[in-house]
């Protein structure tokens, strides 16, 4: 499935999963509190580059740097461009 983004280099394209909105105690937090959501879905990966080879894949789901990344906006979805390097972690099941 292609999303129509292709990223360039060592870059991978994310899909940010949805905040939290209520606490374990059942309170239903306001905008403000939410806190920003740190972990995504791989959907594009670039080829990688002789410095920094490519070891993401598609339908990864990681842990990225909070401030990481350029958000953008295409065909009305919201993603993230991010370097691979500001990619924390892959969660594995």
């Amino acid at each position: 499935m292609s999303i129509g983004i292709r990223p360039l280099g060592a870059r991978v394209v994310i899909k940010k999963m949805e905040a939290i909105e209520k606490t374990e105690g059942g309170l239903i937090l306001s905008g403000s509190a939410k806190e920003k959501p740190q972990q995504a879905e791989v959907l594009a990966v670039g080829p990688g580059t002789a410095d920094e080879p490519m070891e993401l894949k598609v339908g990864d789901v990681v842990v990225f740097s909070k401030y990481g990344g350029n958000e953008l906006k295409y065909k009305g979805e919201e993603y993230t461009v991010i370097a691979q390097r500001d990619i924390l972690a892959v969660i594995e099941d």
